[in-house]
């Protein structure tokens, strides 16, 4: 399954196979940091807003696609607060993978990672950070990065398939 993560409230983008689609509806609470997800409720975000299943679904996913306004190189406010709620995917213990601490993987899923970014004048700057961001969270989540692109509006967005 692939699992969609969007800042774009009227998502109209093609997605071929099956999908789960993540998007701003509602209010999210923020992480609070209390690693409730890792020994209390483990893989499952204490705060109950509709977002306390995304470490669950992110073990369910082959491919992780995050759609957002590029906020200078990396993705937007709604979107890193999404992933932060999903910090329940890795297990609180620690492996070291590439010479670096990460955490273990709690789910056996293995995420290709890709990243659609848009809006206006996205610097060169922008866009290495955003390209080091999306591969810094693929080796967190022990996956590999599949691609990561940028448009100028999210209407540009509405040609592409995922």
């Amino acid at each position: 399954m692939k699992l969609i993560i969007t800042d774009i409230e009227d998502f109209h983008l093609k997605v071929e196979g099956e999908y789960k689609l993540i998007g701003p509806k509602g209010s999210i609470h923020p992480c609070t940091g209390c690693f409730g997800c890792w020994v209390k409720t483990p893989g499952k975000c204490v705060i109950c807003d509709g977002y306390e299943n995304m470490g669950r679904d992110m073990g369910r996913c082959s491919e992780l696609i995050l759609v957002s306004r590029c906020c200078y190189g990396s993705v937007s406010p709604f979107v890193k607060n999404v992933l932060d709620r999903a910090i329940s995917y890795v297990h609180p213990d620690f492996v070291i993978r590439k010479g670096e601490m990460h955490h273990r993987r709690r789910y056996q899923n293995v995420i290709s990672l890709s990243a659609y970014f848009y809006g206006e004048k996205i610097t060169e700057k922008e866009r290495k950070t955003a390209e080091k961001m999306t591969q810094a969270n693929a080796d967190n989540y022990d996956g590999v990065v599949k691609s990561v692109r940028f448009f100028n509006s999210s209407e540009e967005l509405e040609e592409v398939t995922l």
